[in-house]
């Protein structure tokens, strides 16, 4: 099959844990979760539907349980029948899930912790932007809440500006809910090209694609968010998963 790949794809994932039930891998970016219907491109569903073809012929399905964004690298948890797909999509919404991202954010927090509990709507709701998935805190928006805790600052190097390295802990899943807690606490990812400043940078990345003027402002093609930890329970079973530093954020910041 051949693919229409305006913007750069890391059509690549490894395998994490796996049973009967769910298979949980670990995911490239930039790399889509699934088909959108708009670009032929590879993405995480067709190497998934590879991979379980077996179990696809037999009469099982592939179901994503949480779904990445493009360029969020990590953990997906995918259920292997309908069964397990509803037992998970039910502990999901009991919030029975726990999850920890791992980010790099411009500048350095002062603070050792910090907890944002600000709503979020879509910003085109209550003002104007040029990017329609563009989220903002408003009053008027869904309730939701993040924690972050700094694991390590860096003092700017070279052309690199100040960074630090955040875990992240949110016990909501609203859209883009830790990138837009994290800019309104002041510290916008790196790499972000929605939410790290100009409004133009996302809009000559989707014209363009990546390009040197585009790296001097943001540093890291992909905004720095990394699926980290996983845990859920399972018919009787509390199942945890971690996934270590990708190489682009260990080049930034050092392993962990």
């Amino acid at each position: 099959m051949s693919y229409d790949m305006p913007i750069a794809v890391e059509a690549d994932f490894s395998v994490l844990y796996e049973d009967d039930d769910v298979l949980v891998v670990d995911k490239a970016a930039p790399l889509l979760t699934h088909p959108t219907g708009v670009k032929n491109e590879p993405t995480l569903w067709h190497g998934v539907r590879e991979l379980l073809a077996y179990e696809l012929v037999c009469g099982g399905q592939v179901s994503f349980v949480n779904r990445l964004d493009r360029e969020t690298s990590g953990i997906t948890l995918i259920a292997k029948n309908a069964e397990a797909a509803n037992l998970l999509g039910k502990a999901m919404q009991q919030r029975l899930f726990r999850k920890e991202y791992a980010a790099i954010v411009l500048g350095c927090p002062l603070w050792e912790s910090a907890c944002s509990a600000e709503p979020i709507l879509r910003m085109e709701e209550v003002a104007p932007t040029r990017i329609h998935v563009r989220q903002c805190c408003h009053p008027l928006g869904k309730s939701c809440r993040t924690e972050f805790f700094v694991l390590r600052r860096l003092p700017p190097r070279g052309s690199l500006p100040a960074m630090a390295l955040l875990r992240c802990c949110p016990h909501t899943g609203r859209m883009h809910q830790i990138r837009v807690h994290a800019a309104h606490l002041g510290f916008p990812l790196v790499g972000d090209k929605i939410y790290g400043g100009d409004e133009q940078n996302y809009l000559d990345f989707i014209a363009n694609g990546w390009s040197p003027q585009l790296e001097e402002r943001l540093f890291l093609p992909r905004h720095a968010l990394h699926a980290s930890a996983l845990s859920f329970p399972l018919r009787g079973r509390l199942i945890s998963v971690s996934s270590p530093l990708p190489a682009d954020f260990v080049s930034l910041v050092g392993s962990v």
